[in-house]
């Protein structure tokens, strides 16, 4: 197995390569079609997923690949890249810029390497648990903000009354200065660059999840499900910084 330098310098490379197909049908028109749960997905979701899967094929055959569009390859592989393609694909068919792709190295299912890229931006962010980069540069989450005037984000308020409880949600947002629904990937950009102090997500697929744990562990912040515990095994995420998460949890769960 390549180190993570190099493994990292393929999932950049890959996720940077992958951006001309998102761009040319983002700056055209889009056929959106309907999943079976009646979420959007579009040509480009899948053009763009097959292109890394394939990418990947080429320079690690033996690994294992599990996609949101198509299905998994290796399953029992030691080593498994986890892909979405476009991560907030209702910002993406809205022609609103808040979306971008995921990608992420898992080692005996555990999350190694993490890489986010807005393609839109040119922006890219990857973790490798100890450590996180913004195009080559290493960020931190500052931890030295109170709640009471963190910024708090989220992808879609209904989701809280869908999946988890919305009088939670409700009196977290009470204890801080500022809510947004800047969501999906966008919103983990947000709080790793400082411009936002918490992400929430009630309900999160493995395909959406996985690639954020190393870039949120490696900026210093902490990542779990909606109730404190292993964010790999539940179905939420709160992200937020350090010295912020305790209260959030006991604040988003106080009902229960």
């Amino acid at each position: 197995m390549a180190d993570l330098g190099n493994v990292g310098e393929f999932a950049q490379t890959v996720l940077r390569d992958a951006r001309k197909i998102i761009l040319e049908h983002y700056y055209t028109d889009i056929d959106v079609q309907r999943k079976e749960d009646d979420s959007p997905v579009t040509l480009a979701d899948r053009q763009t997923e097959m292109f890394i899967r394939e990418q990947i094929h080429n320079v690690f055959p033996d690994h294992g690949i599990i996609g949101e569009e198509f299905e998994d390859v290796n399953p029992k592989a030691r080593f498994k890249w986890v892909i979405d393609p476009i991560d907030g694909t209702k910002s993406f068919i809205s022609k609103t810029p808040l979306f971008g792709s995921l990608l992420a190295l898992l080692e005996n299912d555990e999350p190694i390497l993490g890489a986010l890229y807005l393609p839109v931006q040119d922006e890219m962010i990857i973790g490798d648990n100890k450590n996180t980069f913004l195009n080559g540069n290493k960020i931190e989450i500052n931890q030295n903000v109170s709640l009471n005037e963190a910024t708090i984000l989220t992808t879609d308020y209904r989701d809280f009354s869908m999946y988890k409880s919305r009088a939670g949600f409700d009196r977290l947002v009470e204890r801080c200065r500022l809510t947004r629904t800047w969501g999906d990937c966008y919103g983990y950009y947000l709080l790793c660059i400082n411009k936002a102090q918490v992400m929430i997500d009630p309900a999160m697929s493995v395909w959406d999840k996985l690639a954020l744990i190393p870039i949120i562990r490696g900026a210093g912040g902490v990542i779990t499900d909606y109730y404190g515990e292993d964010p790999i095994a539940g179905d939420s995420i709160v992200a937020s910084a350090s010295n912020l998460h305790d209260l959030i949890i006991e604040t988003l769960n106080a009902d229960s």
